[in-house]
């Protein structure tokens, strides 16, 4: 059973793409149950006639029994300026969960989607003891996403064209697009261009862009969570940038951040090392500096 605890845009986006794809049954859980049913009744709708699965909606947190994922897409509320404004009621909310889902279903995989990301990558895993390499945090992989739309839309080139393009670091305003590994059609892509700064802010500015034209991002997000519950779920290897808490990995310790991974039907099994440039070298520390700052914060 795939369970997603939150039942709004993204979670229930979640759902309907688990479910339409006939990956397995899914739960639903919101504090307001009858937004979980409500949903959970909508997206069953698009159930496949050829499927043994279903969906339900629930706020019982004991019905999490028996998941093999979770997902955590929750928020205690909204942000409109910066991801972490709202860290500490978030780091509150994910400590409950965190609590939840150890007494429920302490063997589960666990994705994290909700914001701010790497904070409550590394807190969720703190508080659960889990092994680390079954907590995964969601998001640079949507960033990455941005940087390869944001490269095509640069060139005029389709995005099947662009390999290795990457986003490391936090899922927020210090994250880090990798240049150096980037080609486009063969062609390295720091050849092509004069300077790295206004696509790297065009890639850390995307969610307050789209703000300007709709509520909050949805697709990508759901779509790129999807892609690891399939690795999965159908033991496939998938590799892309995730948060994880870091054992000397990157010359880092104690902190959740995004770096690039190997996910199987057991979670995260290994993370890769990629080299990286000096410049991009000093944007990880000072990306891995902010988000340590931010833990000590809270």
């Amino acid at each position: 059973m795939i369970s997603i605890i939150g039942s709004g845009r993204v979670g229930t986006t979640i759902g309907f793409l688990c479910v339409s794809n006939a990956l397995d049954d899914v739960l639903l859980i919101n504090r307001t149950k009858s937004k979980a049913i409500g949903e959970s009744l909508d997206v069953a709708n698009a159930i496949p006639s050829t499927s043994k699965f279903s969906i339900r909606g629930t706020d019982d947190y004991s019905q999490l029994i028996g998941s093999k994922i979770v997902i955590i897409t929750a928020s205690s509320q909204g942000y409109s300026k910066d991801r972490t404004e709202n860290i500490k009621s978030q780091v509150i909310m994910i400590k409950e969960i965190a609590g939840k889902i150890k007494q429920y279903c302490p063997s589960a995989i666990i994705i994290l989607v909700s914001n701010p990301l790497d904070i409550l990558t590394y807190f969720f895993q703190k508080e659960t003891g889990f092994p680390r390499f079954k907590v995964i945090g969601v998001a640079s992989s949507l960033d990455s996403s941005r940087f390869r739309f944001f490269i095509s839309e640069k060139f005029s080139v389709p995005q099947s064209s662009i390999t290795n393009a990457l986003v490391l670091g936090e899922h927020g305003d210090s994250m880090v697009p990798i240049f150096s590994g980037i080609s486009v059609d063969g062609t390295p892509l720091l050849s092509m261009i004069d300077n790295r700064d206004s696509i790297t802010n065009d890639v850390r500015n995307y969610w307050k862009n789209l703000r300007i034209h709709k509520s909050r991002s949805q697709f990508g997000i759901a779509k790129n969570t999807y892609d690891v519950i399939n690795s999965i779920i159908n033991a496939k290897e998938l590799s892309i940038p995730a948060s994880v808490v870091l054992k000397g990995e990157y010359d880092q310790n104690d902190i959740a951040i995004g770096v690039p991974v190997k996910i199987n039907q057991n979670g995260i099994f290994e993370i890769q090392k990629i080299e990286l440039d000096d410049y991009e070298s000093k944007q990880f520390r000072e990306s891995s500096n902010t988000i340590k700052n931010q833990i000590n914060s809270v």
